[in-house]
């Protein structure tokens, strides 16, 4: 992770001081159309940024223990579903909003890392099931105990209310706008 850089950030904003690149951004199209309100990039240039600086930080974290962020994100709904651990490719698909075709280039990746299974669906007798291994069990583990700590180091430069506040107007916004096409 790019702790110098989450560091001034923190510090400098931490104070209510000092500015960043989308500041710069919003000032610049101020200046270039007066006619348009850039304050809501202000909000979405920074949620953008923060994806992207968090993606990076989780990747950081995974590094260590040989596994990518994207791979995490394929364990991960696997894990969460809870004993036998296991669930279609369309619904390992439709959680990551992938195509199919992206969904089995993924599962033969960490099928071949020995981490997921496929195996007959009882329930469907065409179907298969994705299913975590042992392997893949205690990595998804291993990696979930680093991306919480690494959750809790990029939040730290807020305090507990600042935190619920934040997380409700985030919780408000995505409801808002993650609406089914």
């Amino acid at each position: 992770m790019r702790q110098d850089a989450l560091r001034q950030v923190t510090e400098d904003e931490g104070e209510g001081h000092g500015s960043d690149a989308v500041d710069a951004i919003a000032e610049q199209w101020r200046r270039e159309r007066p006619d348009l309100d850039p304050s809501a990039k202000e909000i979405t240039g920074r949620i953008i940024r923060l994806a992207g600086l968090f993606q990076q930080a989780y990747d950081n974290g995974f590094r260590p223990i040989g596994l990518l962020g994207r791979d995490y994100a394929l364990l991960a709904p696997l894990r969460r579903a809870g004993p036998p651990f296991a669930l279609t490719p369309t619904d390992l698909a439709r959680q990551r909003m992938m195509t199919s075709g992206g969904m089995t280039a993924a599962i033969d990746r960490l099928e071949r890392r020995g981490l997921v299974k496929r195996t007959p669906d009882p329930a469907d007798r065409r179907g298969v099931l994705v299913g975590l291994t042992e392997a893949g069990h205690r990595l998804v583990d291993q990696a979930m105990a680093r991306h919480t700590e690494v959750e809790h180091q990029l939040v730290a430069a807020l305090d507990t209310d600042e935190r619920q506040q934040l997380q409700s107007l985030l919780r408000k916004l995505v409801l808002a706008t993650d609406k089914p096409t």
